[in-house]
């Protein structure tokens, strides 16, 4: 698919304003990476933001992360296949009635259809975090029942964290998409994310796309930065 062969970089535009973020957007093209625009960025600027990225070529992937009733889950889901996004996001946490509400509203855009992914447990958890909020097991067996539920409801996919991935793609649907953030390229900080890979070892686990923030964003030269990426996992010799 078309789709596939392009960057399997998200940038993350964690930026607190549109101009902040066109400083960099400015910099790359379409064909190097796709884009990310999460709450802080999407409160400040708005869906004029978004539709001004998807009006430049980027692929936007929409991080909001709608946990709420399913109606309005529902709407809002409409509402942002409509700004011609690529791909959104909700809370498998929702529950089965909310997910299928989502499919339903992103499928009555009268565009096109983005993919619609849910979101697992965060990379920022560990057993620790989960036990405090009632999830008993570990990281992994809360993801997987997470990412089954949202596969049984019709979604296009999961984010999770790259340790997961192995385990996921032997459990679920070939073309069930799997959305790793907490990548960092060998060397970089890990910051506030625990679970973290690099991004050739998470394609290599079966990571479909690859939300990489800071690492790029905040580098000197992040056209290098990411020409770098988007070379080694090039050469990587997938499994077919």
């Amino acid at each position: 698919m078309a789709d596939m062969q392009k960057s399997k970089i998200i940038v993350a535009l964690d930026y607190p304003d549109a101009a902040s973020a066109l400083q960099l957007v400015e910099r790359l093209a379409p064909d190097l990476c796709r884009l990310k625009v999460g709450k802080e960025l999407f409160t400040r600027a708005g869906p004029q933001l978004v539709e001004g990225l998807a009006g430049r070529g980027f692929d936007v992937f929409l991080d909001l992360k709608f946990h709420d009733i399913p109606s309005t889950v529902a709407s809002a889901c409409h509402a942002a296949a409509e700004l011609g996004v690529w791909m959104l996001n909700v809370h498998a946490l929702g529950g089965e009635r909310m997910l299928q509400a989502a499919k339903e509203g992103v499928s009555r855009a009268t565009t096109h259809t983005p993919l619609l992914i849910a979101v697992t447990i965060l990379t920022s958890m560990d057993e620790t975090d989960l036990a405090a909020v009632g999830l008993s097991g570990s990281a992994q067996d809360n993801v997987l029942r997470l990412a089954h539920l949202a596969q049984q409801s019709g979604l296009d996919g999961v984010v999770c964290s790259s340790r997961e991935t192995t385990v996921l793609r032997e459990q679920l649907d070939a073309g069930f998409r799997l959305v790793t953030p907490g990548i960092r390229p060998a060397g970089s900080q890990t910051d506030d994310q625990r679970r973290v890979m690099t991004p050739v070892d998470a394609v290599k686990n079966g990571s479909d796309y690859l939300v990489i923030g800071r690492p790029v964003t905040r580098a000197d030269d992040p056209v290098g930065v990411l020409r770098t990426i988007n070379s080694d996992l090039s050469a990587l010799i997938l499994p077919s």
